[in-house]
């Protein structure tokens, strides 16, 4: 058995988050990143319409703080709300240092276009790859700090000693073999669980890894009945169309042409929050006013100019994968899974339930987008808490004495891969893996009803049992993604049992959680976070009061 590798702090996850975090933490401590891709594959580099702060004039973070919380429908932390505002200026600022080249105004500014909820222009932008343009400076960062990348690695489990988190137990993808890796701080940035639904904006990468992890360690997740789905994807593919293209001023149209959102949101138009906007273009589709299945994005009016600089990859993506220039010809969307608003626990500075574990950006609830995220604040918050997680990470470390550690947990994850690898049968993972997602988009989508989510829940205690007895074809040690998406399947089902008993229990319609049979808002009964505990029969949901500050619930 080899020497186990020891360091300071282990980021799990290479996206914006885990990056960002990585800078953050104090340079004299041992920093290192494991992740299952290549880092500038995360999917933060997916990201397209761009990141929120109140630069302007007229402009405060008190009015971007109010947006959030409204937008979430009030069931957001307002104390987080708070910090994530009134720090994101600032940390728009550093980016910018850090190399993040910006779209500019006609003053050489920062330019900002408005994004859905939100009462001022504030969605700071790379023309439409902003997340691109910010994952490639913080890489730039990383190498500048010759932090440790253990570079296409999966975590298969936590190590844990009397309650605390010591390391991680990961699989190298490249060579083959299991290995240990201590750390005195665990940092969980490995982002969203989109791809529970089988149509999604998600990268295929994305199956819930960090909140399983935690989730089987003995950390709660909170809140994860509340998934968004956004308004406009790509017809047949799932891809994201951005925001940014009603931000420029794209309409939505039905099949008779005209712009129903007038309907629905009558003031915001297209730029009402997305779970207005996805279930205005649900009922539109229910209601045989649709177009093959969807709604039309229409770009024409914006003139060639503006969507070749504002928009150029929007356009090379309805090229690519939709056949039409969207210069000439409207572009079919229809709404799609995209963000978890729910996650692994925090408070506001990352920490978990869990003594030296941490989670940041979408794999985290640390609750500033409550039950519906603004379009622009998801990059915000990997940049803002990834921030304060390397900083409160490395005041933890510094407390912690270097320690040898076991290995049994190590052991006991050899014996299940060496069991996983002895299968034989006719099960294979991506059929699971795909009924699952049926299951989910059906019964878990923009309506959601008790009879649909009780028949996902049987459903998928079926799937999970047949899942236990998965044959994994490819026997070899190099390069097994056979072996990988045995894994990965296991962080979508339990992910997706939290989802729907969550979802379940929720006996009322708020922000992305819409019920037919509740269509109402309570808050007298409701307005509480659903925490969700594993147990051997399945999550045990309790409920915590949500931190209301300064914006009372309207």
């Amino acid at each position: 058995m080899q020497a186990m590798k020891l360091h300071d702090i282990l980021i799990v996850g290479a996206g914006l988050a885990g990056m960002r975090a990585a800078i953050a933490a104090p340079s004299d401590l041992d920093v290192a990143v494991i992740s299952k891709v290549h880092p500038v594959r995360s999917h933060s580099v997916a990201a397209q319409g761009g990141i929120n702060a109140a630069l302007g004039e007229n402009d405060s973070w008190e009015a971007h703080a109010f947006d959030t919380t409204k937008g979430g429908l009030y069931l957001g932390d307002q104390d987080a709300i708070e910090a994530m505002c009134r720090e994101a200026p600032d940390d728009i600022h550093e980016l910018e240092r850090l190399g993040v080249i910006f779209s500019r105004d006609e003053q050489g500014r920062i330019a900002q276009r408005p994004f859905g909820g939100a009462g001022f222009p504030r969605t700071c932008y790379a023309a439409d790859r902003t997340g691109h343009a910010i994952l490639h400076a913080m890489y730039e960062q990383l190498l500048k700090r010759r932090i440790a990348v253990y570079e296409e690695w999966y975590v298969t489990t936590l190590m844990m000693e009397d309650g605390v988190c010591r390391g991680v137990v990961a699989w190298d993808l490249i060579h083959g073999g299991l290995h240990a890796i201590g750390a005195k701080t665990v940092i969980l940035a490995t982002g969203g669980s989109g791809r529970v639904f089988l149509t999604s904006t998600n990268a295929v990468i994305n199956t819930g890894d960090g909140m399983a992890l935690a989730y089987r360690a003995g950390a709660p997740l909170a809140d994860m009945e509340f998934v968004q789905f956004h308004p406009t994807t790509l017809k047949g593919t799932g891809i994201l169309i951005t925001e940014g293209a009603r931000g420029e001023g794209a309409y939505l149209l039905n099949t008779l042409g005209e712009r129903f959102m007038k309907t629905y949101a009558p003031q915001q138009m297209e730029l009402a929050t997305r779970s207005t906007v996805s279930l205005a273009i649900g009922q539109e589709i229910v209601e045989g006013r649709g177009v093959d299945g969807c709604v039309l994005l229409d770009l024409r009016h914006l003139g060639r100019q503006r969507i070749l600089e504002r928009l150029p990859q929007i356009r090379e993506l309805a090229i690519e994968f939709a056949g039409l220039d969207p210069i000439e010809t409207p572009i079919p969307v229809r709404p799609g899974a995209h963000y978890q608003m729910g996650g692994v626990r925090t408070n506001q500075w990352a920490e978990t339930d869990i003594l030296g574990l941490y989670a940041v950006g979408e794999c985290a609830c640390v609750s500033v987008h409550g039950a519906n995220r603004l379009g622009g604040n998801s990059l915000l918050e990997t940049i803002v808490f990834g921030r304060r997680a390397g900083i409160r990470a490395g005041e933890y470390a510094r407390t912690v004495a270097p320690r040898a550690l076991t290995t049994d947990q190590l052991a006991t994850e050899q014996r299940r891969v060496q069991r996983l690898l002895a299968q034989e049968g006719p099960i294979r993972a991506w059929q699971i893996r795909e009924e699952l997602g049926q299951l989910m988009s059906l019964n878990l989508g923009l309506v959601r009803t008790h009879e649909s989510m009780s028949a996902a829940l049987l459903a998928l205690t079926a799937l999970t049992h047949r899942a236990a007895s998965v044959t994994v074809q490819d026997k070899g040690q190099v390069f097994n993604t056979d072996l990988l998406q045995a894994f990965e399947l296991q962080s979508l089902l339990d992910v997706a049992e939290t989802i729907v008993s969550s979802a379940l229990a929720r006996q009322e319609s708020r922000g992305a959680h819409y019920r037919s049979d509740f269509p109402k808002r309570d808050d007298t009964q409701w307005l509480k976070h659903s925490v969700a505990k594993r147990t051997p029969q399945g999550p045990a949901l309790t409920y915590e009061p949500v931190m209301i500050t300064r914006f009372q619930p309207k």
